[in-house]
C-alpha cells in the first residue's frame, strides 16, 4: 500500500528544484572565505542565493544571516533581549522570552508594545494566523513562509526567522532576516562569516537548495496553488465531521494556514491516533514535530482555553501542493472507520 504523507508542517518533501540546485552546488570545491578562484566561486553562490531569498521575501533592504535552522535563528534574534511573547509560541522562542502576552479563545494574541514583543505569523499546531503589528521586534515566519504573502520591507518588523525544510528546502539550514543596522551580537564566534554575526563555514549546498525552494514556493503561492490546498483541507474537515460530529476543528472560521487542520476528539488520545493512522499508511502528527513524541497535552491548546482532555486528543493533519483529493478522502475514510471502532470499544 502506498503511504500518504500529511505532515507538511513538520517538514515538507524536498522540492525537485532544491534537489537540482543542491546537486549542482556539490561541485563547488572552494571555501567561500578563500580568495582564490574556487573560493570566489563558492562565495558568489552564497551571495547570489542570499539575494534571491531577499527578493523572494521582499527583503531587499535587509540583511539575511544564514543559520542551521529556525531554532538557531530564534536564539540569535532573542538572546540578550527582554522580549514578551504569548505561550503559543514555538519552544525555540519560549526559552528566551517572558510568555505573558494574553491569548483569546480564537487564538489571537494581544500585543501592546510591539517593539518589545515577539509574535509568530502562524501557529504550527493550529494554523491560526496572527496580524503582525508594525514595529514588531521579532516574528517567527517559519510556517507561513511560502504559504502566505509576506514582504519583510513592508511589514515593519525588525527581525524574522525561518527554516528551509518547512517549504521544501533541505534540513539543516535557515535564516534570520533583519533590518540593516540592527544591533545583533553573534552567538557563535570564530571566523567572522555572515557579517560577523554567525561564524562557521557556510552550508553552501543547503543554502543553494534553500534559495531554489523559496523561489519555487513563491511561484506556487502566486499561481494560487495554496487556494487549492485550502479547498482540500475543507473537504477533509467536512468528511470527518460527517462521520464524527463530536470532533472539534480548532480555528475553524478563523484565518488559518491553508493547509492545516487541528482535530480534537475527546476520548481518543492523539498519540494513539497517530500510531493507528501510521499503521494504516498515513503520516500525521499529534502537534509540533519538536514535541509530538512527548506524552502531554498541548500547551498551545491549553493557552487558548481547551482543557487537558481535549488538548490530549489533538492531531494535526497538514497538506501540501502535492496532496490530492483522493488522498484526502482516503484519509478521512480510514480515520472515520477507526474512530467508529474506537468508539465501540470505549462504549
Amino acid at each position: 500500500m502506498d503511504r500518504i504523507y500529511l505532515d507538511y508542517n513538520a517538514t515538507a518533501p524536498l522540492r525537485p528544484e532544491a534537489r537540482a540546485a543542491m546537486a549542482a552546488a556539490m561541485d563547488s570545491a572552494g571555501n567561500p572565505s578563500s580568495v582564490h578562484a574556487e573560493g570566489r566561486a563558492a562565495k558568489a553562490l552564497v551571495e547570489s542565493s542570499r539575494a534571491r531569498i531577499a527578493a523572494a521575501f521582499g527583503a531587499t533592504g535587509a540583511d539575511i544571516v544564514f543559520t542551521s535552522g529556525a531554532t538557531e535563528a530564534a536564539a540569535l534574534a532573542h538572546a540578550g533581549r527582554d522580549l514578551l511573547a504569548a505561550p503559543i509560541e514555538h519552544e525555540a522562542v519560549l526559552g528566551w522570552v517572558s510568555a505573558t502576552l494574553p491569548v483569546d479563545t480564537s487564538g489571537q494574541v494581544t500585543v501592546t508594545d510591539p517593539a518589545r514583543s515577539s509574535l509568530q505569523f502562524a501557529n504550527s499546531e493550529t494554523g491560526i494566523v496572527q496580524t503582525l503589528p508594525q514595529g514588531l521586534a521579532v516574528s517567527d515566519i517559519t510556517q507561513a513562509a511560502g504559504r502566505l504573502p509576506f514582504a519583510f520591507d513592508w511589514s515593519g518588523i525588525t527581525m524574522a526567522f525561518l527554516s528551509a525544510h518547512k517549504l521544501g528546502g533541505p534540513k539543516g539550514v535557515g535564516a534570520l532576516i533583519l533590518k540593516q543596522g540592527t544591533d545583533l551580537a553573534a552567538r557563535i564566534t570564530g571566523g567572522g562569516q555572515e557579517m560577523g554575526r554567525r561564524a562557521g563555514t557556510e552550508n553552501i549546498i543547503g543554502i543553494a537548495g534553500f534559495a531554489a525552494a523559496i523561489e519555487a514556493a513563491e511561484r506556487d503561492l502566486a499561481s494560487g496553488a495554496w487556494d487549492g490546498v485550502a479547498q482540500l483541507r475543507n473537504i477533509l474537515e467536512e468528511a470527518i465531521e460527517a462521520g464524527s460530529p463530536e470532533t472539534i476543528f480548532v480555528g475553524k472560521g478563523a484565518c488559518r494556514l491553508p493547509n492545516t487542520s487541528c482535530l480534537l476528539t475527546p476520548g481518543w488520545k492523539g498519540e494513539m491516533q497517530v500510531m493507528t493512522m501510521d499503521l494504516a499508511g498515513f503520516a500525521i502528527s499529534a502537534g509540533s514535530a519538536c514535541s509530538s513524541g512527548k506524552v502531554r497535552a498541548s500547551k498551545v491548546l491549553r493557552a487558548i482555553g481547551f482543557g487537558d482532555a481535549h488538548a490530549a486528543s489533538a492531531i494535526r493533519v497538514s497538506l501540501g501542493p502535492e496532496t490530492t483529493r483522493e488522498q484526502v478522502l482516503r484519509f478521512a475514510d480510514a480515520w472515520t472507520a477507526r474512530r467508529t471502532k474506537q468508539r465501540q470499544r470505549a462504549a
